[in-house]
């Protein structure tokens, strides 16, 4: 009966510790905010250009709730990004950097005439 007394408190103590690092990991940062994309098509036959609006909240990037799109990813402490946007069966990868007042990098994906690839910069709302 004490090891599983044992066990309980253990487990107990490695579930507090992981939410003190969620809390970490998911604080507040300097990019927090809305966000303009501009999403440029360098190679494939994408769309030459694109505008889209996503936010950042509490460093997880997401959609602003307008567009149907899954976006998912996240900036870090430094300005690191990588995110996944989703439509239908047309997807994208990108990573980049930010700063407070913009963000820039690049983009691979697969639209509806095949794959894909670009550029992309953000500047605040």
């Amino acid at each position: 009966m004490q090891f599983r007394g044992l066990r309980a408190g253990i487990i107990v103590s490695l579930a507090l510790a992981c939410v003190n690092i969620s809390s970490a990991c998911y604080a507040r940062t300097d990019f927090d905010g809305d966000w303009n994309v501009l999403i440029v098509t360098r190679e494939g036959a994408c769309e030459p250009t694109l505008r889209y609006a996503v936010k950042i909240a509490d460093g997880a990037v997401i959609n602003d709730g307008v567009s149907i799109a899954t976006v998912q990813g996240r900036v870090g402490q430094r300005g690191a990004v990588r995110v996944i946007v989703r439509s239908g069966s047309q997807w994208a990868n990108g990573s980049g950097r930010f700063t407070r007042n913009r963000g820039n990098g690049v983009w691979k994906g697969y639209g509806t005439n095949g794959a894909c690839a670009g550029t992309w910069v953000a500047e605040p709302r």
